[in-house]
């Protein structure tokens, strides 16, 4: 939405329009003006407004062939943008490409994004593919995955209780850890091993471990981090933590380089 046209509808046209493209998104392409409007609760010409601005932004397209409506392609440069921030160095993906090739199992890099654990990259294939909530530029769980308490375990106390106030420890699979004591009591578990271990946690079926990436002052910066079945994993977990502790330190090693040049 152009400036002009947020300023002089006022914050509730901007949340009006943010509204619609979350319905469009949910009801999938064709959706019409009519189906938005009784969705939002709003008249008829109000919604045909926001969606013609949104279009004329391209945020939204006008589908003829099934008269209604669907996400412009805004939305994908919007997210490739937010991808591409995210993103650590050519050298380090090259690691994580490496380990997922090396291993036979889908690797993945996490970062710190303000308050939030966010997927940064990803290297997996047809036979070894990653969990299906595992999405770059996207934050992933961080009590339900093994990169995300990897990082949560190197976190200073407070920032600690500032990201968790922030996280819903929402139950995604058959062991998924959703109490704070019990989080706490992992996260020991995690700093004395050096690694995190996740199975059932994350996704049934999935388990995975992960290793930290350590910054220029020796703090915890990212996780690097691999996603196997749980029918392989007892067989494979100490080779698949030696690959990611290996992955980590180079990772680590390669960023901290970028940074000081």
């Amino acid at each position: 939405m152009s400036g002009d046209a947020a300023v002089s509808g006022g914050g509730s046209s901007v949340t009006r329009a943010l509204r619609v493209v979350e319905a469009v998104a949910a009801a999938g392409d064709g959706v019409t003006a009519k189906a938005i409007a009784r969705r939002l609760g709003c008249p008829l010409p109000t919604a045909y407004r926001t969606l013609g601005t949104l279009v004329e932004e391209g945020y939204l397209v006008r589908l003829h062939d099934v008269r209604g409506y669907g996400l412009g392609y805004r939305i994908a440069d919007l997210h490739r943008s937010l991808a591409s921030q995210v993103a650590p160095p050519p050298e380090v993906r090259r690691v994580l490409h490496e380990m997922h090739t090396s291993l036979g199992a889908a690797a993945y890099y996490a970062v710190f994004r303000d308050v939030e654990i966010v997927v940064a990259d990803v290297a997996d294939c047809a036979d070894h593919p990653r969990p299906e909530s595992l999405r770059i530029g996207e934050p992933t769980a961080p009590h339900a995955t093994a990169g995300g308490k990897v990082m949560l375990a190197g976190l200073r106390p407070a920032r600690l209780a500032e990201l968790l106030a922030r996280t819903e420890l929402s139950k995604l699979a058959p062991r998924t850890v959703v109490e704070r004591r019990a989080l706490d009591r992992e996260l020991m578990r995690v700093r004395s091993a050096g690694v995190a271990v996740e199975v059932d946690e994350f996704q049934a079926g999935r388990a995975g471990v992960a290793a930290p990436v350590l910054g220029l002052d020796g703090e915890v910066t990212a996780a690097v981090g691999v996603a196997v079945a749980r029918a392989e994993f007892s067989s494979r977990r100490w080779e698949l933590e030696r690959g990611v502790r290996g992955a980590a330190a180079r990772a680590g090693a390669l960023a901290r380089a970028a940074r000081s040049s």
